[in-house]
């Protein structure tokens, strides 16, 4: 980017969490506001009349502009698993995902997906994602080298997968280490791109590989470790039968030090009260999965059960298991799982999951999810009019931002997203 811009529209971000502060002292709202950036970073934000006359302007009249969303569990090599019929999870792995994720043995193959599953993500405003990539270390070089090209704050992993898999998808844990340090050691911290640990979860993993990878978070402090925990009855009878000595799924990472403040746990459906204890005293993040959970039968997740847990709670996609690269989508149907088990999810809560939220979830708030001063320049610009179905409803919501947000998480999808930024270079516009 050279020089100062600036983007004009109706401002919202979140200053505090909704459900614990409150609505009204939850976010900053400013109806003709205006964010300028330079050099990749937010430089001020308030209203559009305080802006200089001599710098350039994308003027987005009535449209939100808000900070880019945040997905925090995705597979990149499932965009082609997307929307496989009729199986549960493990009969699901087997027959779609070990299928697909063979192919990344080929670095053109994993580039060529890299690119669609980055315009994916920008057309549906996302601007920071927790992903999982393959057990192939290719698969990882063509992640991070398309992220790095676009300047994508993405958090990666190659996968780590030692048994109960095809062995074109295994490694042992040597090599698992060996591959996962050397990535480690080239992407991590590199520009924007940080690295995630991956084992994909404990009954893919021996307890040496498992060892493993607590070992590579013990070398090299300040990585993330990703996996899956609790999602499906049928998994978690798997696990107990390889690990007979845990006390429980949680306790199986929990003997190998994989608990901790970076560490983040896809689903969480099925939890014990001595689980949620342990993942909040260790600071673990569990994100919820709702499209994947419902689209796979693995359950309904109970948000409040874990947040009064004190355990951090994500919002995410799970592509390919889930059914849509929106957060928007995501969060509509989060808000019927929730109405399910007897709980809520308010539109200002939802959008605060979707940004801040997310941000604190991954530890990343004093980089991203808001537009403060100082922030990285990721945005994204949302139209709440963007379908004749949705401009018809917003015709009866007369300047209530709640009830715009809870239309436009309702019936939104990529195409309410006008733009999205990312470092404050425009990387996606629906024009």
């Amino acid at each position: 980017m050279v020089g100062r811009t600036a983007i004009k529209g109706r401002l919202l971000d979140f200053v505090a969490d909704p459900a614990e502060a409150g609505e009204e002292a939850s976010y900053r709202y400013i109806a003709d506001g205006a964010v300028v950036m330079e050099d990749g970073k937010i430089v001020s934000t308030g209203p559009a009349a305080d802006l200089p006359a001599d710098i350039p302007v994308e003027d987005y009249g009535q449209a939100l502009v808000m900070p880019g969303l945040i997905d925090t569990h995705i597979h990149y090599p499932q965009t082609r698993v997307i929307a496989s019929y009729g199986a549960q999870l493990l009969e699901w792995l087997d027959k779609y995902t070990f299928v697909e994720e063979q192919k990344f043995a080929d670095p053109a193959h994993a580039a060529a997906v890299a690119r669609f599953f980055f315009d994916e993500l920008l057309r549906n405003g996302t601007t920071t994602a927790a992903v999982y990539c393959t057990v192939h270390p290719q698969s990882v070089e063509a992640f991070f080298t398309e992220s790095e090209r676009l300047n994508a704050l993405m958090i990666a992993g190659k996968v780590m997968m030692d048994r109960n898999a095809p062995d074109a998808l295994t490694d042992d844990a040597e090599r698992g280490f060996s591959e996962s340090a050397t990535l480690i050691e080239k992407w991590h911290g590199r520009g924007r791109q940080l690295y995630a640990v991956t084992p994909r979860f404990a009954m893919t993993s021996t307890e040496a590989q498992l060892e493993a990878a607590g070992a590579l978070l013990r070398d090299y402090p300040g990585v993330y470790m990703q996996t899956h925990l609790a999602e499906n009855r049928a998994e978690i009878a798997a696990v107990k039968e390889r690990f007979p000595w845990s006390q429980s799924y949680t306790d199986v990472y929990d003997r190998f030090g994989l608990l901790g403040s970076l560490s983040i746990f896809g689903h969480g459906v099925h939890l014990s009260d001595q689980e949620i204890a342990r993942l909040a005293e260790t600071g673990s993040t569990v994100a919820f999965c709702p499209t994947s959970n419902l689209f796979i039968g693995s359950g309904l997740f109970d948000m409040a059960r874990l947040r009064e847990g004190g355990v951090k709670v994500g919002l995410a996609t799970d592509v390919g298991g889930g059914t849509s690269f929106s957060m928007l989508r995501t969060a509509a149907e989060a808000y019927k799982v929730l109405q399910l088990n007897g709980e809520n999810l308010p539109a200002l809560q939802a959008f605060h999951l979707m940004t801040r939220g997310n941000a604190e979830a991954l530890g990343l708030a004093d980089r991203i999810g808001t537009l403060e001063p100082g922030s990285d320049a990721d945005i994204t610009v949302l139209d709440s009019c963007a379908t004749p179905a949705m401009a018809h409803r917003m015709e009866t919501v007369e300047g209530d931002l709640a009830e715009e947000l809870f239309v436009l998480m309702t019936l939104g999808d990529d195409r309410a997203t006008r733009a999205t930024y990312v470092a404050g270079n425009r990387l996606y516009s629906a024009d």
